[in-house]
């Protein structure tokens, strides 16, 4: 089944698809889905009944909350790629291995494999891998990383060698120069959007707070996006960019989005705002951007811990 609408907008991709649930949050009543079967040419449309959806779910995952999950080809437990310095090429792994057992117990899929390694951080597993049609056994030890709710999931810095999709899942979008920039245009001014009602349904409650990041949080992003190709890394960045803009517009003193209140103050009143008040209000903008980073920076040490 194809998902073609969110809410009787249009939807290529499941990063559309995403934006569209996201924005939806703190919805009440139906939420309306737009689907097609395999081999159809004509959508039926679903409703999904919500009351204030996912207020209070930290972080908010959308498609889990609705049953809804996108369609992967098998994957068999074959590496694609090893991380320098990482478990699995201490461990002697190389792309190309295929795993075919842990601690003697066969190893079906790739994502069997994965949810093995998650299972067991820091106990050394014996791995049997075929490498060039001759197998051998290996000894590794996953990593442990603790998650943001503080539960811990081993990690061995290695990948799945990419699979071939089937023909009908894949799409191909393609804009031409002038029509890029107007694509882009839209995409700038739809994120932009998307940050500022982020905003607005953080300070009502719709959003908790914990889904702040910081430095700490936006490095480790950044350096995940970065592994998984450049396209990937220069979406986040580009994101990241949108979030700051969208920060600095925001009505508070010390920031452009606080001079562009004084200047409107000004153009209603017909003088500037005193001096006085500019000092208390500078007072008052480095307090609550001073909180919002202390609050961003301790979000990302507990999820470190």
């Amino acid at each position: 089944m194809e998902l073609t609408a969110i809410g009787g907008e249009a939807v290529r991709s499941w990063d559309e698809v995403n934006l569209k649930l996201v924005a939806a949050i703190g919805a009440s009543g139906s939420l309306e889905i737009d689907a097609r079967e395999e081999g159809s040419s004509a959508s039926r449309s679903y409703r999904a009944p919500v009351e204030n959806w996912l207020v209070g779910q930290d972080p908010p995952a959308p498609l889990a909350t609705l049953g809804i999950a996108p369609w992967r080809p098998d994957m068999p437990a074959v590496i694609g790629q090893v991380m320098e310095g990482e478990p699995a090429a201490e461990a002697g792994l190389l792309a190309g291995d295929r795993v075919l057992s842990i601690d003697d117990s066969a190893v079906s899929d790739w994502p069997d494999l994965v949810s093995r390694v998650r299972a067991r951080p820091g106990q050394t597993l014996s791995l049997e891998v075929e490498r060039g049609g001759e197998s051998r056994t290996l000894s590794l030890t996953p990593r442990t990383n603790r998650l943001d709710d503080g539960s811990e999931i081993g990690y061995i810095g290695a990948g799945v060698a990419p699979v071939d999709w089937p023909q009908q899942y894949q799409r191909e979008i393609r804009y031409g120069p002038l029509e890029a920039v107007g694509q882009a245009a839209s995409r700038t001014a739809e994120m932009t959007l998307l940050t500022f009602d982020a905003v607005r349904k953080m300070v009502v409650g719709l959003i908790s707070p914990t889904n702040l990041s910081g430095p700490i949080t936006i490095a480790r992003i950044a350096g995940d996006t970065a592994r998984s190709g450049l396209e990937s890394f220069i979406n986040f960045m580009a994101y990241l960019s949108i979030s700051l803009g969208v920060l600095n517009l925001l009505p508070i003193p010390v920031l452009d989005g606080g001079h562009l209140l004084y200047y409107l103050v000004e153009a209603v009143r017909g003088r500037p705002v005193s001096e006085r008040t500019q000092a208390v209000g500078l007072k008052v903008g480095l307090a609550l951007v001073g909180t919002l980073m202390i609050m961003a920076l301790y979000f990302d040490v507990m999820r470190l811990w």
